[in-house]
């Protein structure tokens, strides 16, 4: 559905994104995953065509990028940043009704089908009681939740997301990433950015590691996320271990002071 081919993007004189392949198929959830400035942002902007990359195929549902207006863009990939501040103190339906500005007449009105659209959508994520709250009044986590019924709303094969559990407790993230496998299984190609290894190693179907623009490392969870791969990024930190069966990565400090402990 969303698919990169040696793709190149440089800020002037400084190269960001050496090269990158990748793929992202309908009805999985792709993690990017990898440290601080490794060019997954980057990247997603180049994916959305807000920034122009050299690529030798850039195509989502089989079109090139590049070559589709905005509003076609926006038919076939939503976008959910991670933090997002309206001019205006919108209501939580008005913030979700813009993932249908890529649909509205030349009037741009929201016809009835716009307007069931939103609450269908409100209604699935759970946010149908806060419908007619201010956005900027609510919790971190379900702020979080309305950007994605915004991108939900758009009603696009692709959605993309920029750290989407970042900053939110414990319950907010499990309840994210529930949403996210859910449009995966509904046939969405979800694609996310995350630093969390075991994020991407729980809920995510195929990986994509990054490391100074290029790709080190892609596949399933288990494929992507080796020992030499952790050591790659992040070596001397890390220490794998498991709970019933499911792998968990933790940092070399606490396995050592828990080791430590023991009498």
């Amino acid at each position: 559905m969303l698919s990169a081919r040696n793709l190149r993007f440089a800020y002037g004189a400084l190269p960001v994104l050496r090269g990158v392949s990748l793929d992202a198929a309908s009805g999985e959830v792709c993690g990017l995953f990898g440290p601080n400035g490794c060019g997954k942002t980057t990247l997603f902007r180049c994916c959305l065509g807000l920034l122009r990359a050299k690529a030798d195929a850039l195509t989502v549902d089989g079109h090139a990028i590049a070559s589709l207006p905005p509003a076609q863009r926006a038919r076939l990939m939503a976008y959910v940043p991670q933090e997002h501040t309206p001019p205006f103190p919108l209501l939580v339906r008005d913030v979700v009704m813009l993932g249908r500005t890529p649909y509205l007449g030349l009037l741009g009105r929201a016809t009835t089908e716009d307007r069931r659209i939103v609450g269908d959508t409100l209604e699935w994520i759970g946010l149908a009681d806060l419908a007619a709250r201010p956005y900027d009044r609510l919790s971190g986590g379900q702020r979080q939740l309305v950007l994605i019924a915004r991108a939900v709303a758009q009603r696009t094969p692709v959605i993309l997301l920029d750290e989407p559990a970042s900053g939110l407790d414990f319950h907010n993230q499990v309840r994210i990433w529930g949403v996210l496998r859910s449009l995966a299984h509904a046939g969405t190609a979800v694609v996310c950015c995350s630093h969390d290894p075991n994020h991407v190693a729980w809920f995510c179907d195929r990986v994509v590691v990054m490391q100074a623009g290029a790709v080190v490392a892609q596949g399933t969870p288990a494929e992507a996320l080796t020992g030499a791969t952790l050591d790659r990024l992040y070596p001397g930190d890390w220490d794998l271990t498991s709970a019933d069966n499911v792998p968990v990565i933790l940092p070399r400090a606490v396995t050592a002071a828990r080791r430590s402990a023991r009498p």
